[in-house]
């Protein structure tokens, strides 16, 4: 897709009101690692060093929607139970809203995932074990009705949690159809029919495989599977298929067509499907006609699926990689937080390190590739404006931390960028817990130990002094500018 085209439809895309309807799960993995074998079973010990909880199921779309710029709204269903009020904190501070039904009689999902040394040993569902009653439905309706009338555009994702039944799925649609609002369905589990009255219906190619009974390895195979499928559905515009590194294919009923997805180096492609339905309704909302949209879900779930875990694209992210670049903006600490947990989880070693990096020289990119050695994945503090401001005295920076950020990204041995304000990185290093940190060796780990030293080494992480290149200073750049 071009970068003018994907740009304008992220530019109308800002702000858009994008409802969804599906299963919320609250995802739950815990790290830790296996040294022993219980005496009470031959199985491993996992000594748990840390828990991490995110939003899982419909909640990722929730996360893909509001990071592409959206405004989403979640309808789901929860208990009444800590993880269902923990799903609801989650999502008012995703700015979802609290559209939240709570059935006292239903847990609420939760997905646990127990990951030793980057390495998944075990995971365990716990599920809902009967059918939602008439009054649950008919207070989950309510509260689409209600969410309906302020939305651009509808999701429903089911994860076969139990919410999405006949009764949701086609009161849904009829109440859709009343407000004028298309849903684009990413479905789960077999008879497609309980979409009927959607605007189009994204399976995977596994899911239509099930559907359908034909595998669609081939441009011919996923059409015969595609129109297969279509034939069973009476109303219903259209139906996708992703094919991962095939790209999409799509039938109205009439002809198929294909949108094919550009090579890249695949790291985890978990939750590349929410990414994608995500994208798909993102840029239907914003007026982009099917192929458009299409085009834009096939390089937003290609670029997902470059990153460690359930990830996220940001516009920035989207516009740079169709550039052929790398992001050149620096990261949130909450963002940055989350992808060091996803990082961890795949067993990578995380390190650290922070500065003010304003003109940057032979000797910073020398420390900065010595520094990537130590660790695989590199994460660069950089102080602000007024932190350098503080630090170096009135006329620094020279370049703004937006400008700094940029140049560092542009270099091979770093990783991500995170502004800080404060003096000095403390607060930093107790968010990101890295496993190393790296500092020049002009300090000593005595000097360190008060500027966030003790922090890592109160949860066991190290720290690492760099040599430095003789010589090599922004000041010492600035005062040979100085000279007549």
């Amino acid at each position: 897709m071009d970068i003018r085209s994907l740009s304008n439809i992220l530019d109308k895309a800002a702000g858009l009101k994008v409802l969804c309807v599906g299963d919320v799960v609250l995802d739950r993995f815990v790290y830790g690692g296996t040294h022993r074998v219980s005496r009470e079973a031959p199985v491993p010990v996992l000594d748990e060093d840390s828990v991490e909880h995110m939003l899982g199921g419909a909640g990722n779309v929730i996360r893909n929607l509001r990071a592409l710029g959206a405004r989403a709204s979640l309808v789901s269903l929860v208990g009444d139970d800590a993880e269902g009020r923990e799903v609801s904190e989650r999502l008012r501070s995703e700015h979802a809203g609290d559209h939240m039904v709570v059935s006292p009689d239903r847990p609420t999902p939760v997905k646990t995932r127990f990951v030793s040394n980057g390495h998944q040993m075990l995971c365990v569902d716990r599920n809902p074990k009967t059918r939602i009653d008439t009054a649950t439905v008919r207070a989950v309706l309510e509260q689409i009705e209600t969410c309906l009338a302020d939305a651009d555009i509808v999701i429903l994702s089911d994860y076969g949690r139990g919410l999405v039944t006949p009764e949701i799925s086609s009161g849904l649609m009829k109440l859709a159809r009343v407000a004028g609002k298309r849903v684009c369905v990413d479905p789960r589990g077999r008879d497609f029919t309980r979409y009927d009255g959607a605007h189009l219906i994204k399976p995977n190619a596994l899911e239509l495989y099930e559907e359908s009974g034909i595998d669609p390895v081939d441009d011919g195979s996923a059409a015969e599977a595609l129109n297969a499928v279509f034939r069973k559905l009476s109303n219903v515009d259209h139906l996708i298929v992703t094919r991962g590194s095939k790209g999409m294919s799509i039938t109205d009923g009439d002809a198929v067509s294909h949108v094919r997805a550009r090579p890249r180096q695949v790291y985890d492609v978990s939750g590349a499907g929410d990414t994608a339905i995500a994208m798909l309704a993102v840029a239907l909302g914003a007026g982009a006609n099917l192929r458009a949209a299409m085009e834009a879900a096939v390089h937003a779930s290609g670029e997902v699926v470059t990153k460690v875990g359930t990830a996220t694209v940001t516009p920035a992210d989207l516009v740079s990689a169709a550039g052929g670049g790398r992001s050149t903006q620096d990261m949130p600490l909450e963002e940055a937080v989350e992808t060091v947990a996803r990082w961890r989880a795949h067993g990578l070693k995380i390190g650290f390190t922070n500065g003010c990096f304003d003109i940057l020289h032979a000797g910073h990119v020398s420390y900065l590739e010595k520094a990537r050695t130590a660790c695989d994945r590199l994460i660069v503090g950089l102080n602000s404006d007024a932190s350098v401001r503080r630090l170096k005295g009135e006329g620094r920076p020279v370049n703004d931390a937006a400008a700094r950020a940029a140049v560092l990204l542009g270099l091979a041995s770093v990783d991500q960028v995170v502004v800080f304000e404060q003096d000095t990185p403390e607060s930093l290093l107790d968010a990101l817990r890295p496993d190393v940190y790296l500092k020049g060796a002009d300090y000593t780990e005595e000097q360190l130990l008060p500027l966030g030293g003790r922090i890592v080494k109160s949860y066991g992480g190290e720290i690492q002094l760099i040599p430095l290149v003789e010589g090599k200073s922004t000041t010492g750049i600035i005062d040979q500018l100085k000279k007549p």
